[in-house]
């Protein structure tokens, strides 16, 4: 009998900036409302976050 010597899949996220597929155990991620955003590294996370507070602020209606 021979055995399987398959690894197990490993789950893929894209990235919320750039959308670089990761495996989903390396991603670094952010829980927003209803969803986890998935990144790639810390230089995407902050420029997301970057993003969120300029969009916060606009809906907050300041300049």
């Amino acid at each position: 009998m021979i055995e399987s010597t398959k690894r197990p899949a490993v789950e893929l996220v894209k990235c919320e900036v750039c959308l670089k597929e990761v495996p989903k155990s390396a991603a670094k991620n952010a829980e927003v409302q209803d969803y986890v955003a998935y990144f790639c590294g810390l230089d995407c996370y902050e420029a997301w976050e970057e993003e969120q507070r300029k969009e916060k602020t606009q809906e907050a209606g300041e300049p």
